[in-house]
Order: structure tokens, then C-alpha cells, then sequence
């Protein structure tokens, strides 16, 4: 634990981040936005920086056929790459949707796996030359992992995340890590260390999310292929519904946690609720690709918390066909239709969206799908918060705020008014929440799932359209 206050740790880290970044792909100062300039995911295009096939490269192609390009030579891995760390410069000094920068030990990977390639004829794996990005959570050897809190820079990891290994094994290029809250517990992602993560279509009112939010910024901003992300209550979903991206937060023991940093002891995850490993990508089919290479990597022979469970996602009806392929079934798709949680009326812009969804889907596909329409009240949701509330606080957040407190270091704006040390739950306060929970997950499984019989749950990812920075709460 550093003994230095936190501005000299930030100051130090900023440097050493700025280091890392070319002269050559700074944006000249005359094309820097203002700050009030609020919309800025087209200057990758226009501020001179990326060639024309760097564009073409960064905004062509979804993960598959980039693969495929590489493959077939018509890109090498080196030159995508560098177009990836290039455009994630210039998505940095854009958002701050950085913490690690590893374009160096990047163009090095990228460079072996071009060798690999010419002398074998074969590639790595699926993934093989594709930039992908992680959230800072993650560790990888000799890099730190911060979390946003300053007492943990310098700090850096002795292994990688499990994670980390299976995308590298896959083919991988890991050319930088991303940005989040401080300690990861908020839903809009700023920190002491790196600064706020701005959303690229609305720097100046809208929140880029958390505690996923510098992955998502990134991979809207086409500096990433897609990337890495973990969510408890929404830190995946959020960020890729406010950057209008897409993302999957997989059940829980399907993606190993091996190798995460959250700020919190050894074990303390297990005590609340458990955070789920989960991609982050622009569309759904390179979702489905992350997915695949998860099940290959078995990380169920390293990890054994994961699931031994072969084919799990390959086995499935494929999640990325277009819903027309798939309804050639016989029997209908049951699609459940969920208005709300029964706690907060949707804003009407939601309410709108979510009915012409539902028009459409029933104007386009019937008879092939059926639609349920679900009674929020029926279900259950509306005690998911409170008791996962009760979760998040039942370690009593003593050895977090002693963390962040070490250095002399604030809350940021988001859990000032949120977190407070308090006694940790006892034993028997904890057997009974693990109790209700158990109670409860009973019940949505047979009010939501059993009774209705349904495929498919579709429901508003938030009550109210995007909103203004550090102005999630519902």
C-alpha cells in the first residue's frame, strides 16, 4: 500500500500513460474539441491521424471477416493492430476510456503472430490478430490493475487473469486496458487516477455508464474489436445501452473471475453477489464468436468455479441467426413481454420504443412467434433490489474505504452519498439473506420462465432514456 498522497500517484500514472502514446498520434492541438463540443465519434475519421486504410480497417469489417481477412493476407495482424491502437489514442484523448496502454508489447504480439502465420500456414485460433481490449479489472502480468483507486497503482499483477489467457491462446491481441469507477461500484465510471469516461455522442450531459463505461466508450469508438467487461447489476448492460453498442451478461459460473482486482479481499465477491465476465461488442454475432472461443478455452480445467459443461453454447439454438432463420420451428417462439419491474413506470420515449418492438414483432412474425405479455407485480422484481442491496453492503465495506482512504483520496461523486462503513452482516444475518435469495430465485424462475412457458424474455434495459452524467438511479 503506497504511502504517497493521491495526487502524486495520479500525476505519476497520467505521465507514465501519456508516455506510452506517439507524438504522431496526439491530435493536434487546433483540432482538439472544446469541451462543449459534445459530440465527437467521427474525429477519429477526420483529424488526419488514421490513413484511409486504417479506416477502412477500424470501420469496415465485424470481428469474423477481420479474422478472415487476416487469414487470407488481405491485412496483416500488424497493420491491424496498429490501426486498433491508433484509434484507441485518439478515443483516449477523446473520453478518457483508458487506464494501461500496451501498444508496444501489442505491435510485438501482432508482429509473432504474423510469423506464425507465414511459417505454418495456420493461424493461432479464431482470434488470431483481432486488438481486443479489457476492462482494468483484469489482470495481466507486469501491468497494474487499479480499479480506479489510487493505492493500487504500481502495483502490478504477478499473473494473468484466466480470461486473459484464454482470448491470448485464442489468437488474441490485448492492446490496452479500460477505464472505471473507483473500486467498480457505480454506474457512472470516474475516477481519481484516470478521470471521468465521457460518452462520445454527448460528452457534456450524458453518462457513459459503469462500471463497464471505458469498455463500451472504446468499442463504440472503434478502438477495440470488442472487448472484456464484468456486471453485477448492470455494468455490462448499462454502458453498451448508453454507448449503443451491445453486450451479454452470462449466467453465473460460465465465464471465469480467476484473476480479478476489485479493491475488496481475496473471497469478498462470494460474500455478496458475484460478478459475471461477460463481452462487449458492436454486434451480436461478434458477441456469439467471444462466446465460442470461451467454451473452447474449458476454462473449467483451470477454474473450479466454472461449469464442466461441453458444447453449452455451441449446443443452442445459435444465438446469432437472424430471427428469420430460426422461426422455421414448428413449434412458436414464446417471447415474454415485460413492460416494467412493477417498481418504475417507464418514461413514455421507453414506453414508445418498447411498444413499437412489440408491433413489430408481432406485424413481422406471426404466427411463427407468440408474444406473453407478463404481469410485473406476478413476479417478483420488485424485492430483487432491496435484498441485493443488502447484499452489496453486507461485508461492511471497512477494508475498501480504508483502501481509498490510505492515500488520502475522495469518494468520487457517485458513492459519496452511497458508501459507508458499516458492522459486516453476522453468520446468521448472512444465512438468512442467502435464504431469501434462494427463495427469490425460486420464484422468478417459475413466475417469469415455468408459468408462461417462454423462450425469450424481452424487457426495457432502463425506465428513462440515457442520462445526464452521474444521473443513473433506477
Amino acid at each position: 500500500m503506497s504511502s504517497a498522497r493521491w495526487e502524486t500517484i495520479r500525476d505519476r500514472k497520467l505521465k507514465e500513460q501519456r508516455s506510452r502514446i506517439g507524438a504522431e498520434w496526439l491530435i493536434p492541438t487546433k483540432q482538439l474539441p472544446v469541451y462543449d463540443h459534445s459530440d465527437v465519434k467521427d474525429i477519429p475519421r477526420s483529424c488526419g491521424i488514421l490513413s484511409s486504410r486504417e479506416i477502412e480497417i477500424t470501420d469496415g469489417s465485424d470481428a469474423r471477416r477481420l479474422a478472415a481477412a487476416i487469414r487470407v493476407k488481405t491485412y496483416t495482424a500488424v497493420e491491424v493492430t496498429t490501426a486498433f491502437c491508433k484509434r484507441a489514442a485518439i478515443a483516449n484523448q477523446l473520453t478518457s476510456c483508458l487506464t494501461e496502454i500496451l501498444f508496444a508489447s501489442a505491435l510485438d504480439r501482432a508482429a509473432f503472430l504474423d510469423a506464425h502465420l507465414a511459417q505454418t500456414g495456420q493461424t493461432l485460433g479464431p482470434l488470431h490478430g483481432l486488438p481486443i481490449s479489457v476492462k482494468d479489472t483484469f489482470n495481466i502480468r507486469g501491468i497494474d490493475s487499479s480499479v480506479g483507486i489510487s493505492a493500487l497503482a504500481f502495483h502490478p499483477a504477478q499473473d494473468n487473469a484466466l480470461i486473459v489467457d484464454t482470448l491470448l491462446a485464442a489468437g488474441a491481441v490485448i492492446h490496452c486496458k479500460t477505464n472505471v469507477p473507483q473500486s467498480m461500484l457505480a454506474l457512472d465510471s470516474v475516477n481519481n487516477i484516470f478521470g471521468r469516461v465521457l460518452n462520445p455522442r454527448n460528452r457534456r450531459q450524458w453518462t457513459a455508464g459503469g462500471s463497464s463505461g471505458g469498455e463500451a466508450v472504446l468499442v463504440a469508438m472503434r478502438g477495440s474489436v470488442m472487448g472484456a467487461g464484468t456486471d453485477v447489476g448492470g455494468s455490462i448492460r448499462i454502458p453498451a445501452f448508453v454507448n449503443g453498442i451491445v453486450g451479454i451478461k452470462p449466467g453465473k459460473g460460465r465465464i471465469s473471475a480467476k484473476g480479478l482486482i476489485t479493491g475488496q479481499l481475496p473471497a469478498a465477491g462470494k460474500v455478496g453477489l458475484e460478478a459475471c465476465v461477460g463481452p462487449i461488442a458492436r454486434t451480436i454475432d461478434d458477441l456469439g464468436l467471444f462466446m465460442e472461443v470461451i467454451e473452447n478455452g474449458r476454462m473449467w480445467e483451470v477454474d473450479p468455479e466454472v461449469k464442466a459443461e461441453e458444447g453449452w453454447w455451441t449446443r443452442s439454438p445459435d444465438p446469432v441467426l437472424p430471427l428469420s432463420t430460426k422461426l422455421q420451428a414448428e413449434k412458436p417462439l414464446r417471447i415474454g413481454i415485460l413492460h416494467s419491474d412493477g417498481i418504475t413506470t417507464p418514461l413514455p420515449p421507453v414506453t414508445a420504443a418498447f411498444h413499437r418492438l412489440t408491433q413489430r414483432l408481432q406485424t413481422h412474425h406471426e404466427p411463427t412467434i407468440k408474444l406473453i405479455p407478463l404481469d410485473p407485480t406476478a413476479t417478483g422484481f420488485s424485492a430483487s433490489q432491496s435484498l441485493a442491496n443488502k447484499f452489496f453492503s453486507a461485508e461492511g465495506s471497512a477494508h475498501l474505504l480504508s483502501l481509498i482512504s490510505s492515500t488520502s483520496e475522495p469518494l468520487i461523486p457517485w458513492l459519496s452519498p452511497r458508501l459507508r462503513q458499516k458492522p459486516p452482516a453476522t453468520l446468521d444475518q448472512f444465512r438468512a439473506l442467502l435464504a431469501r435469495r434462494d427463495t427469490l430465485q425460486s420464484q422468478l424462475l417459475r413466475t417469469i420462465w415455468k408459468d408462461n412457458d417462454i423462450d425469450i424474455l424481452i424487457c426495457p434495459v432502463a425506465p428513462h432514456p440515457v442520462p445526464p452524467i452521474d444521473g443513473w438511479n433506477a
